[in-house]
């Protein structure tokens, strides 16, 4: 059993999506966390966050926290569900590489973009620019990042961008993107939990 420490409407929202991907027995543990854009809630003393944030899951004794960890971690422990290149297998480089680009450049970016950084910094509008040019890029080729298939990159980087997509221009290519992430099965089964407490998937 995999027992996720979930926040609504926060990053742990996307792990719901991932859990429902991977097909997983799981349960959601409810905590509070402080929300720094707006100001309110609270650390959670239940957290077992180091930095009582979420996401955080435990697995048979492991605690793992952080999104791109998480998804790390559970797509190459359930390979079988096809959304991680194992180790050694073809795409393997570019999946590790998008989880760490998301990361290093595309949360960054986001974040200057809405405290409103990007216009005062040649090198942050350079990034911005870059990012932007980067996804545009990857799906003018194929309907997502590494090509036919979706991978936890997908699901990690449409999450993201829908949470922050008023930070970037008008783009149908964004646009599709997202919503070819959000309408899988897995994504509106996620969107339905969401925002539900104590919920325990049967095995």
């Amino acid at each position: 059993m995999i027992t996720l420490y979930h926040a609504p409407q926060s990053r742990s929202s996307r792990i719901i999506w991932l859990l429902e991907e991977l097909g997983l027995p799981y349960e959601i543990c409810p905590v509070s966390i402080f929300r720094p854009m707006t100001g309110l809630g609270m650390a959670d003393p239940a957290n077992p966050h180091p930095d009582k944030r979420v996401p955080a899951i435990l697995h048979d004794g492991v605690l793992v926290a952080e999104s791109v960890a998480i998804i790390l971690y559970l797509t190459e422990a359930y390979p079988r569900a096809g959304i991680g290149p194992e180790a050694g297998a073809p795409g393997r480089g570019d999946y590790l590489t998008w989880l760490a680009w998301y990361a290093a450049e595309l949360e960054p970016v986001m974040l200057a973009q809405m405290a409103g950084e990007v216009a005062g910094s040649t090198e942050k509008r350079r990034s911005y620019d870059l990012v932007l040019r980067r996804i545009e890029t990857a799906l003018a080729k194929s309907p997502y990042l590494m090509g036919e298939a979706f991978t936890g990159a997908d699901l990690l980087i449409s999450s993201a961008l829908a949470f922050g997509r008023d930070v970037f221009p008008e783009s149908e290519v964004l646009d599709a993107f997202i919503a070819r992430c959000r309408m899988r099965p897995a994504a509106l089964r996620a969107l339905a939990l969401d925002t539900a407490s104590g919920i325990q998937k049967p095995a």
